[in-house]
């Protein structure tokens, strides 16, 4: 991943993300908008992380995930992705494992429904019936 001078955090998917979610408000809310109503006390901070020359802190999650109207855990997720080399990282992973969205849960429950509770295995099968779903 090259990184731009200044910009550690410019390659990641958080910051392609906020470019087209930010990009998709527009017609209904400015960046400021957006950065007040996620509770930054400075509505450069969402420029510095849309940029990529600030990582998102994860207490600002939240408040950036309903100002935005998506999904909380999808955009914790690609915080957590920017501390990679970080121990918070780390130590998330250990204890929670896979982070997951609600549309990722309603998979889950899905297979859980479908399965009888069974706790079904990937099979090579199974995993080439997903892959297909998503045209891959």
């Amino acid at each position: 991943m090259k990184q731009r001078t200044g910009r550690p955090y410019a390659d990641t998917r958080l910051v392609k993300f906020l470019e087209r979610r930010i990009s998709d408000l527009r017609p209904t809310k400015t960046q400021i908008a957006i950065a007040t109503e996620a509770g930054f006390r400075s509505p450069n901070m969402l420029p510095m992380i849309k940029n990529g020359s600030a990582k998102l802190p994860l207490d600002r999650v939240p408040g950036l995930a309903k100002a935005l109207d998506c999904d909380p855990a999808l955009l914790f997720r690609m915080a957590v992705e920017q501390l990679a080399t970080d121990t918070t990282s780390l130590t998330i992973g250990q204890i929670f494992g896979a982070l997951i969205t609600e549309n990722e849960r309603a998979w889950i429950l899905t297979i859980r429904e479908a399965s009888g509770n069974s706790d079904p295995s990937l099979t090579a099968r199974a995993q080439k019936a997903i892959w297909a779903i998503f045209g891959k």
